[in-house]
């Protein structure tokens, strides 16, 4: 089959590598009809990678149609559309079958596209282990680019929001406006948020978190603006999906007294310098960390179904999965007006 493989920094080259196959009697095979770039990939991109591996096949985010079914699976068959979990749990253990995979009791937590362990997603076909647990039908009402988008991104968003404590008439801020954080603006307002400050040095990025019925603010200047906008009491919840050592201090800086700040973004520094004694004058409560995507799903689906969330308004650029290595540069370096880059084998 065809599939982007990572071969060193800055270096995703489309090729041909073997087909996946069942490796288990709980696996599930599934034709890949559209995967997309996340920004926790140019972390493997830029050579910030989480493997030594070479020749890999890059990605966690994708929808499909079931083409082979180990002899163990239950709920699905051949010719299902399917979305894919980007990360994996046994399935089995009680924290999994609860949907929290980041508790997954028998070690068998991983993520497509970091390694050889479990290849990814950015390919024409993709092997699911514990297929009927980490792959879940396209549900009625829900578009296959919605359901692309809950494979992960939108899943980690609502993660981050729900981590930020947001309810009914709370001041939230959301710090970096790629897809995660335009997905948590949306959110924002579904859980009740009476206003949303969207911070971001781009913007074009800031226009569209407008659309969204934000209030846009440069990172330069969004600690006096916001302290002028809510007469010194900043924000209540702040959501930052960036993941660097500038923007995570940036949203502590954003927080009101007995705020939340919640981290989505992939921070792999070893050590971060956290302001303890404002931390505690102010009584703030700090939360990282990633998201069982299965576990988000049953509140996610009611709210596309209805109407009330609709994420599909970041997917900006769709292209051949033949153009993956231009794709992948056009997302680096925000050429265009790049956003949520849609890859179709």
């Amino acid at each position: 089959m065809k599939a982007l493989r990572y071969f060193g920094p800055r270096d995703v080259r489309y090729e041909t590598m073997d087909d996946p196959d069942l490796q288990d009697d709980r696996d599930v095979l599934v034709k890949v009809t559209g995967c997309a770039i996340c920004g926790s990939d140019l972390h493997i991109y830029h050579g910030e990678g989480f493997s030594e591996d070479l020749g890999f096949c890059v990605g966690h985010e994708a929808v499909g149609e079931v083409v082979e079914i180990g002899r163990g699976v239950r709920r699905l068959k051949s010719g299902d559309k399917v979305m894919i979990s980007a990360a994996v749990g046994c399935g089995a253990c009680p924290s999994c079958l609860r949907g929290d995979i980041v508790r997954c009791e028998t070690g068998s937590g991983a993520c497509y596209g970091l390694s050889s362990r479990l290849q990814g997603s950015q390919a024409e076909a993709v092997r699911v282990p514990a297929g009927d647990f980490n792959a879940a039908l396209i549900p009625e009402g829900v578009t296959e680019d919605q359901a692309l988008l809950m494979t992960d991104g939108m899943a980690t968003a609502w993660y981050g929001a729900r981590n930020a404590d947001i309810s009914s008439g709370k001041t939230v801020a959301v710090v970096g406006l790629g897809p995660i954080g335009l997905m948590a603006v949306e959110q924002a307002f579904v859980l009740g948020a009476a206003r949303v400050f969207a911070v971001d040095p781009v913007p074009e990025r800031r226009a569209i978190a407008e659309g969204l019925g934000a209030i846009a603010l440069h990172p330069d200047e969004a600690p006096q603006q916001l302290a002028e906008a809510t007469k010194g009491r900043m924000a209540d919840s702040i959501v930052e999906a960036v993941g660097h050592q500038k923007t995570i201090d940036l949203a502590l800086r954003l927080a009101g007294r007995r705020a939340t700040v919640s981290v989505i973004g992939v921070n792999q520094d070893r050590r971060f310098d956290f302001p303890m004694a404002r931390a505690f004058a102010m009584g703030l409560t700090f939360r990282i960390g990633t998201c069982s995507v299965q576990e988000t799903w049953p509140e996610l689906i009611p709210l596309l179904q209805s109407g009330r969330l609709k994420p599909q308004h970041v997917i900006s650029h769709r292209l051949p999965l033949s153009d993956g290595a231009r794709a992948y540069e056009m997302f680096d370096a925000r050429q265009d007006g790049a956003l949520k880059m849609v890859l179709t084998p």
